[in-house]
């Protein structure tokens, strides 16, 4: 009896020694053998862990009047990027949309367009857009960017800066030369990445984003006719398009977990006879990147410039959803303000009229991935 109880215990010791000894467990319910290292991977990895909004904007393809009945046009380019990145820097998730938007002149140099009308994106045109016409491959420009876009994710920037390219002509000096988008993105991609790598270094920390939109209202109702009143004082031609936009991360119950909002106030002057006087090959920045350089301060009645109201905005829209966001009470001081907060946290923060950035705030969630 001694001796069974002693051999009983010498087992249970020896098997309790390797237990103990086993560095190398599987997982509960897997199918590796003992001894085989299991990797355990960490909840967060892969997950959004910053969010960004990136910025360009060209008005290279406007064009002066002439004597050949070319009519004076101010066109608008905004490329805008509103990208996420995982702890590592790679891209969790990315829309690129562009805001090609046109103000027509007549031989009067009067605007023929009708400015209260609704401009759509290239993304929003859709179809419309008529890219597929022309298109070798026969892809439509939402198609080829949402290839692009697909192709993005899971790089670093660096990786995605790093593409192969090939110039196809001047209008398209860096067309996708690898073997995964050669037959899916024939579209000149040197914008879009430029825009992306902004959206990098712009990028603000997030937590618990599991999706992201890009939203945007587009206006070119500030733009003006050419006229000359009474007294001989000319008003010269301007086209004026404000391209707000706003890169937005929501959670799963739909709640802001945060967003950059951001404004491109692109004006193309003309002088009498209808040529650009502005310069075509400018850099033109977004409110936020003008900074102290946009000259609200001097108008502001709580001494607070415009990129610090929108931050105060932004902070404010987090941790609400976006029906919370659009039932903020507001109150309308005049014609150019009909929406100014009006609610305590903020009447002293923002005097700006924000309609048009609940707007982009809503349509990025409609538009979340």
């Amino acid at each position: 009896m001694k001796k069974t109880l002693a051999l009983l215990l010498s087992l249970a010791l020896v098997l309790l020694l390797m237990v103990g000894c086993s560095s190398n467990t599987p997982v509960q319910g897997s199918k590796d053998e003992p001894g085989d290292v299991v990797e355990v991977v960490g909840e967060n990895e892969g997950a959004a862990a910053k969010m960004g909004l990136g910025v360009i904007t060209s008005i290279a393809k406007s064009k002066d009047a002439d004597d050949n009945n070319t009519l004076a046009l101010g066109q608008v380019d905004t490329v805008m990027v509103a990208a996420s990145f995982d702890q590592e820097g790679k891209v969790v998730s990315i829309t690129i949309d562009n805001a090609q938007t046109r103000v027509n002149f007549d031989a009067d140099l009067k605007v023929t367009n009708d400015k209260a009308a609704e401009i759509k994106t290239k993304i929003e045109l859709g179809d419309a857009y008529g890219m597929i016409n022309a298109s070798e491959i026969g892809k439509e420009w939402y198609q080829q960017i949402d290839e692009l876009e697909n192709w993005m994710v899971g790089k670093t920037v660096a990786e995605i800066k790093a593409m192969n390219v090939k110039e196809v002509d001047a209008s398209h000096p860096a067309v996708p030369d690898v073997p995964e988008l050669t037959s899916l993105v024939t579209i000149s991609i040197q914008d879009y990445v430029a825009a992306l790598e902004k959206a990098f270094a712009n990028a603000i920390e997030v937590e618990g984003a599991e999706k992201l939109g890009l939203g945007h209202v587009v206006s070119i109702g500030k733009s003006k006719d050419y006229s000359v009143d009474a007294d001989g004082n000319e008003t010269l031609p301007l086209a004026q398009v404000d391209t707000v936009m706003a890169a937005t991360a929501f959670d799963t119950d739909g709640k802001v977990v945060g967003t950059i909002i951001d404004n491109a106030q692109t004006r193309i002057n003309f002088d009498a006879e209808g040529k650009v006087t502005s310069d075509k090959a400018a850099e033109f920045k977004t409110k936020i990147e003008l900074g102290d350089a946009y000259g609200m301060i001097n108008a502001s009645e709580i001494g607070k410039e415009w990129y610090q109201q929108i931050a105060e905005l932004e902070k404010w829209m987090v941790g609400k959803t976006v029906a919370e966001i659009k039932a903020m009470n507001v109150k309308e001081v005049d014609d150019s303000h009909p929406a100014v907060p009006d609610v305590p946290e903020l009447t002293s923060l923002v005097t700006i009229s924000v309609q048009d950035y609940i707007a982009s705030v809503e349509e990025a969630f409609t538009n979340a991935k």
